[in-house]
């Protein structure tokens, strides 16, 4: 009887414990959302500070991954909430690496109006994780990487154009406006306008 006793309440702590914790991380930020579970979240440098780059009001260091550096740039909000909504997280959380076209949200904006709503809704996740992956490439593609001319496969199957002309990079027919932020499983290039496949 008592061993019994004794396994319903451990039964009971580890019910607890695991509440606890979905409680957490329902009530933190999104950023902390975004990490839960990641164990490559920081990672302090000797001087105690991060090397990285300012994106969004955000410094994106190398110690992170491609999405927890994403998710606190406050330019790049509409690209999150739709890897969310793509349930494309942990995929960008895996060891890649990728090299990722980041649409700004300035990017997004340009879209006919009501185009983003209508492709987070869940029956158009497809269409949505079709868009996104259009945005991904195998590999970490450095700035120096870069050819004019280049053709580069995405993870969506179709192929990007790289025009390089007076300095200016441009992948399609969006300019990236800020090259190598490098993460701990890939690189984000921002670019400032959506890509959309054929």
């Amino acid at each position: 009887m008592e061993q019994k006793n004794n396994s319903t309440l451990t039964f009971i702590i580890i019910a607890l414990v695991v509440i606890a914790g979905g409680v957490f991380i329902y009530n933190g930020t999104r950023n902390e959302s975004m990490t839960a579970g990641t164990t490559n979240s920081t990672k302090p440098i000797e001087n105690g500070t991060q090397d990285g780059v300012m994106v969004g009001g955000a410094l994106m260091v190398n110690s992170k991954y491609i999405v927890d550096n994403a998710v606190g740039a406050d330019n790049l909000t509409t690209l999150v909430a739709a890897v969310q909504a793509a349930g494309l997280v942990e995929t960008l959380k895996s060891s890649g690496p990728f090299t990722v076209f980041a649409p700004t949200n300035d990017a997004f904006a340009k879209l006919p109006a009501g185009t983003v709503d209508t492709l987070v809704k869940p029956e158009n996740k497809d269409q949505l994780t079709s868009i996104l992956t259009y945005h991904v490439v195998a590999g970490s593609v450095k700035a120096s990487d870069l050819r004019d001319g280049m053709v580069v496969k995405t993870v969506n199957g179709q192929d990007l154009t790289v025009t390089i002309k007076d300095g200016k990079v441009m992948i399609n027919d969006a300019t990236v406006i800020i090259a190598d932020i490098m993460t701990s499983n890939g690189v984000i290039h921002a670019v400032d306008s959506v890509l959309l496949p054929k």
